[in-house]
């Protein structure tokens, strides 16, 4: 079997969760995303060799600005806690059938990465809780979030063939 065109696009799905479990705002599925150059060359490139600058999806960022740009190498605008600190959380991986890897994270209100009602619209995975690299990031239609909201994320990056 060739599998010589194959195309990645990563879709993402915001939502967030009143402290009671009502659902107070979704993004729904939005996508396809923005894998950035050095997304290709250190997640995708090097991992697959094992090979210096190699690096895996570990955390997720929640953000006030756009989609990324290729060329870009954080998220724009990144929630930050008390002291300017940015706020990334680690995420779970599954694999989804042969062609699928969706990462899971939630944000909760007790991780104080919105200070005061803000409008998040992106979110982006990275490999490090602090410096690192943007693996892929998207945008999605800004939503306000208050101080004692949660924010659940699921992001997929799809593998297809044609």
């Amino acid at each position: 079997m060739s599998h010589s065109n194959v195309k990645i696009e990563g879709f993402s799905r915001v939502r967030i969760r009143n402290s009671d479990g009502t659902i107070a705002g979704d993004s729904g599925w939005t996508g396809p995303n923005q894998i950035t150059n050095l997304g290709v060359a250190h997640y995708l490139c090097a991992n697959l060799g094992k090979t210096t600058n190699s690096k895996q999806v570990g955390f997720a960022s929640l953000g006030e600005g756009g989609a990324p740009a290729a060329g870009d190498t954080t998220l724009e605008s990144e929630c930050s806690g008390t002291g300017g600190v940015v706020i990334r959380k680690t995420v779970s991986a599954a694999s989804s059938g042969n062609t699928t890897e969706e990462f899971t994270v939630t944000f909760g209100s007790s991780d104080s990465f919105v200070l005061a009602v803000e409008s998040i619209s992106n979110i982006g995975l990275f490999a490090s809780s602090a410096a690192g690299t943007l693996f892929a990031g998207n945008n999605y239609t800004s939503s306000s979030c208050a101080t004692n909201q949660d924010v659940n994320a699921t992001y997929q990056i799809r593998f297809a063939t044609s």
